[in-house]
């Protein structure tokens, strides 16, 4: 019973030493507003993770994971692609995904912000960096990937798997180790997607991993998706659990411990 109470009470002051605060930064003249989160628990730094929000913005979903690896002791900054105040909800959610994935320059110039701001964090390591993305975001981290950025592995959960015109990766060009936790039965990623992103990692020379959960369609970590396989995108409790885990066996290859 000691035990037991030492446990809680240990894991109830980790979780209260929980530090988070809203960031305002500047791309291109846009202002961006992301979300920051460290475990004061943990002294000096510590590894940093980038976390790509969904296709409605940055919300109280991709704080929750971000509190999640900051409970683990990472240094958490949730990045904003889409603007301070622009959390739009479907229709109009994919018409502003599609600005982005119609325009990667643009795309990765949102990436590159919200990653110079977790690498200068001054709780941040800036050797030990990994990007974790969500449906639009996994596309986005998967960018990152192509474009070389120096990253130690990226994430991308139910994300897009295409290439922007000319944007496919370079021969060497992939400097982080990729991840890519797919639904087996996503409609919105068709087989030529899918195969295309397989050989363009092949060609790249990449270290890449990709797992497929079977039942699970687009958006499988997402409760907010609903249950219904026949939308094409709902939630799927097996694959959400397992998917996490794969991660942070990926994190541990990625970072030691």
């Amino acid at each position: 019973m000691k035990t037991l109470l030492l446990s809680l009470l240990t894991a109830a002051s980790a979780s209260a030493a929980l530090v988070e605060k809203t960031v305002e930064y500047d791309q291109g003249g846009t202002t961006l507003e992301g979300f920051h989160v460290y475990n004061d628990a943990f002294p000096g730094k510590r590894p940093g993770v980038l976390i790509i929000h969904q296709w409605t913005g940055l919300t109280d979903y991709e704080k929750m994971r971000a509190r999640l690896l900051a409970e683990m002791g990472f240094n958490v900054f949730a990045a904003d692609i889409y603007g301070k105040g622009i959390r739009p909800q479907p229709p109009e959610a994919g018409k502003e995904a599609g600005k982005y994935k119609d325009d990667r320059d643009l795309y990765r110039a949102r990436l590159d912000a919200g990653l110079e701001v977790l690498k200068k964090d001054e709780h941040t390591d800036a050797t030990k960096i990994a990007a974790i993305g969500y449906c639009f975001g996994g596309t986005g981290v998967l960018e990152l990937a192509r474009s070389g950025a120096d990253l130690a592995g990226v994430v991308s959960f139910h994300g897009g798997l295409g290439a922007g015109d000319g944007k496919a990766a370079a021969k060497g060009g992939v400097k982080a180790k990729v991840l890519v936790c797919h639904g087996a039965d996503d409609p919105f990623v068709p087989a030529d997607e899918l195969s295309g992103f397989q050989q363009e990692m092949r060609d790249a020379g990449a270290d890449w991993q990709f797992i497929a959960y079977s039942g699970a369609v687009h958006a499988f970590t997402q409760k907010m998706a609903g249950d219904d396989n026949s939308k094409g995108a709902a939630y799927n409790e097996k694959a959400d659990r397992r998917s996490w885990e794969h991660m942070k066996l990926f994190f541990a290859e990625l970072f030691g411990g």
